[in-house]
Formats: structure tokens, sequence, C-alpha cells
């Protein structure tokens, strides 16, 4: 019995430990995005320590199929700190067929504020921005979390409350080469889409994969290519 108290004792310890810059590796990812087995275009993700509590979390797309064409970007500005992650800057932009659209998002951890554009002001009750969730996911699941419940603002500028829950492990061949992941779920209660994400524990529990269904119909399917961590060497592909 006494055994048992301590051993649970140990994993709420383990679990309430602050978080420390030892968890945020900056890296670089590319990712190449299909649709029915067809490449539509790529994606790449960057993490950048700009300097003790401190980092540029950045995303960058392009796709295409026949006429119609979609680029995309965001960028985080955030901290790290015993609480958490921080957020203080988001902003996104999209352009391509149909209307462009930009998005710029400041956190007033001082006044507590949360600005959208240059009018809109909310209370700040923790949200994080659109792109932080995916950070915390990968902190989490190196802690042994299956599951995460976020309140986010939306790159339309809206609160949004995004759960996920892990549904098991599996074996993928990407155009990485061959990795072993952890599948998440994107609960989704009534919805007609479904999204599931896939982080491999061998690459700092990297997203590797991300595939994205409506009515049933596959709409896109991002896989990894590439990975390094910044300031070190390319993780070799298990393909080599």
């Amino acid at each position: 019995m006494q055994r048992n108290k301590l051993i649970l004792l140990l994993v709420w310890l383990l679990a309430c430990l602050p978080l420390s810059a030892s968890e945020l590796v900056p890296f670089e990812a590319h990712y190449i995005a299909y649709r029915s087995g067809m490449e539509l275009g790529q994606a790449e993700q960057k993490l950048t320590h700009l300097g003790r509590d401190q980092y540029k979390l950045e995303y960058r797309s392009h796709a295409s199929f026949l006429f119609l064409s979609d680029t995309r970007s965001e960028e985080s500005l955030f901290k790290l700190t015993a609480d958490g992650l921080i957020p203080y800057r988001y902003h996104f932009e999209r352009s391509g067929t149909g209307k462009d659209k930009q998005l710029s998002v400041r956190f007033d951890e001082s006044g507590r504020q949360i600005i959208i554009g240059e009018e809109t002001r909310l209370p700040w009750h923790n949200e994080i921005d659109n792109q932080l969730y995916q950070l915390d996911v990968r902190m989490g699941l190196a802690r042994g979390r299956r599951s995460f419940v976020y309140q986010t603002v939306s790159d339309r500028g809206e609160i949004r409350e995004q759960e996920f829950r892990v549904i098991g492990t599996e074996e993928l061949t990407l155009p990485y080469g061959k990795v072993s992941a952890i599948k998440v779920e994107k609960v989704r209660e009534g919805s007609r889409r479904e999204t599931y994400i896939w982080f491999a524990p061998g690459l700092d529990y990297q997203m590797v994969r991300l595939h994205q269904f409506k009515d049933g119909d596959e709409q896109a399917d991002i896989q990894l290519s590439h990975y390094q961590q910044i300031n070190g060497a390319a993780s070799p592909s298990a393909a080599h």
C-alpha cells in the first residue's frame, strides 16, 4: 500500500514539474501535402530560440491544384515559463484563390487583454494562439499525457475550444522514412470533419503527419519529408 502511494506521488510530482528550456529544442521541419495520393504542395514549420525565455514559431505553406492556389503563413512569438507557453504576438496571412486574409493578435500580459487587429479587445483568460497548442501537445505527450483541451484564438480572431486525445500508436512510412508515432485525434463531436495527427517520440515528439477528412472524403494528408534540430545535424531518415 505504501509503495503504491509513493508511486502515485512520484507520478504527480513529475506531472507538476515546471517547464524547462530543454523541452523546447529549436527545429526545422518540411512536409509534403497530398490529396488522394497526388502531391499538392509543401509546408514548413520552424522553431527559433530568440534568447532567454523567448521563442518564435513559424509556419509556411503553398498548395495548388489546377487553377486553385493557397499560400499562408503564421508566426507566433511567445515565452516559455514555469506556467507554460505564454503568447505575446501572433500574425496570420493567407493569399491565393478567393479573398486574401490577414490577422494580427497581441496578448497584453500586464493588462490581461487580447487585442485583435486594431480595435477588438477581449479579456485574456489564458487563451493561447492558433499554433502554440501543437508545442504543448508535444511536451504533454513526452510526459505521458493522453488528453488535451485548449482555449485558442483562431486565425479568424475567434475564441475556440480545441480538444485532442491519444488513440494509439502506429508505424508510418513517410517521405522522411519509417517512424513510430503516437496517433492523436482532434475531438469534433457531431462534426462532419475528422482530423488525425501523429507525433514521433524518436524525433522529439515532432508532428510527422496530419490527415483530414470531411464526410469521409480525404481533404489533405500532410507528411514529414525532412526534420532537423537547429544547431544540430539533420535527423537521419530511417529509410537510409
